[in-house]
């Protein structure tokens, strides 16, 4: 782990947001839209850890011998990606062939998960899980560990280390899965509150209750979650919802009281302003107004939903009614960390639907709008005084193709959106945790 020095001035080409974009075209001329904030050649000026202030380069020169002068023109510098579902062991198993998602647990993703019961195993998992985030240019996540303390442990011991911002916490599972990935309701209860004690809070972690999915909860258990949820505050939920239709209609024999898969966690009391659900895909208009109701948003996930094969997110259609979306990679649904490949992905799957993703709209959902989504916009997601200086220095194009292209581009959204659509994490190059680098692509020119 590097240290931060005390005052650090980085310049580059500065991109963020203060407003969503929204669905709007950009303009012809410029490719700019409201909400989309361009600075290009200013330096970004960070003291302690914190972004203390922006300045044009034509009119400021940072004095060398106060700060640490990092001169990166001609790059692209924004705020760090924020991924709101993910699944830490899960990159064991991604690229797998030829299943849905219920054949996908039980072919791929529970017996992967069950060798992180080894803490050796959960340890090592962990740090390789974190320090690939660091290297495709994601500084903040939502993951899903598994149902050992071990393996939540290792975690967050390592997000700790590294300084991230954090969300995650024991997953929950007491039925429908293998013998050594169940727990039980008094058991889980305690791990949960135990972990609580030691982490919640602690740094700039948070922790969640994790269900996986209501099939592998009974209602006294989800009951169990939604308790501790009013008991402690912070605390997040994270879970899935109607990502598959087949996990529909078992959900709806499992839970016959229920007026929806949505309900199921309703009832128990999961909804909420700090609920994160991953796929939202079969939901209907009063699932959208119970979730605009709640406060709860969905992790949009492209990338698992196109490769798992489980359909098309109705996005514009959740956010008229109220509801908020962020974008997450889901690895191993997903197929990549690259939040870059998971908003070409996310374009890809509105296009199906006849609707027109800018690389605006996208951007945001994966910058400010989850930090807004999580109730961190105080602190991540967007280039602020007062930020903490998460940070993503990117190349514009990587490779002969992308940089024919980058040259050809018009105005700003054009060049943005190709950016967006052929980059990858082989155009960052350097990532920063509270104005640490803790990742470099070498070498860096």
């Amino acid at each position: 782990m590097t240290s931060a020095p005390d005052r650090l001035a980085l310049r580059a080409d500065l991109l963020d947001f203060d407003a969503d974009p929204g669905w709007a075209v950009p303009d012809p001329a410029t490719g700019l839209v409201p909400g989309v904030r361009w600075r290009p050649d200013h330096w970004l000026l960070v003291e302690d850890g914190r972004i203390a202030g922006v300045e044009p380069a034509a009119a400021f020169t940072p004095d060398a011998a106060v700060w640490s002068v990092e001169d990166r023109r001609g790059r692209l510098l924004m705020p760090g990606f924020i991924d709101t579902h993910v699944h830490s062991p899960q990159l064991d198993v991604i690229a797998s062939y030829g299943t849905e998602l219920l054949d996908w647990l039980e072919t791929y993703t529970f017996p992967a998960e069950m060798r992180h019961a080894d803490p050796a195993v959960a340890v090592a998992g962990a740090e390789l899980f974190l320090d690939a985030l660091l290297a495709h240019g994601t500084t903040s996540a939502v993951v899903f560990p598994t149902v050992h303390v071990s393996s939540t442990e290792a975690l967050l011991a390592g997000a700790h280390h590294r300084g991230m911002r954090l969300i995650t916490g024991k997953v929950l599972m007491d039925r429908h899965a293998p013998e050594g990935l169940r727990d039980d309701v008094p058991g889980a209860e305690r791990d949960s509150r135990a972990l609580i004690r030691r982490w919640h809070g602690t740094g700039r972690l948070a922790y969640a209750m994790t269900v996986r999915f209501a099939p592998t909860s009974t209602p006294e258990q989800l009951a169990m979650a939604g308790r501790l949820m009013m008991e402690v505050p912070g605390l997040y939920m994270q879970t899935h919802v109607a990502e598959n239709r087949a996990e529909v209609a078992w959900v709806a024999e499992l839970f016959p009281e229920a007026r929806s898969y949505l309900d199921v966690y309703h009832r128990a009391g999961l909804l909420g302003e700090r609920a994160v659900l991953a796929h939202g895909i079969w939901l209907d208009d009063a699932d959208r107004a119970l979730l605009a109701d709640t406060g709860a948003q969905i992790a949009h996930s492209p990338s698992s939903n196109l490769f798992l094969g489980s359909g098309l997110i109705g996005w514009p259609e959740l956010e008229a009614a109220g509801a908020r979306v962020s974008l997450a990679s889901d690895v191993g649904g997903g197929t990549s960390l690259s939040m870059l490949r998971t908003l070409a992905d996310a374009y890809k799957v509105q296009a199906l639907r006849g609707v027109r993703l800018t690389a605006w709209k996208a951007l945001h959902g994966a910058t400010l709008g989850a930090a807004e989504a999580l109730g961190l916009a105080h602190e991540i997601g967007a280039l602020e005084v007062g930020r903490t200086a998460d940070l993503a220095l990117w190349d514009w194009a990587a490779g002969p193709v992308a940089t024919h292209r980058d040259a050809r581009a018009r105005q700003l959204h054009e060049r943005v959106f190709a950016w967006m659509t052929l980059g990858d994490e082989r155009n960052l190059a350097a990532t920063w945790i509270a104005g640490r680098a803790l990742f470099r692509r070498a070498p860096i020119r």
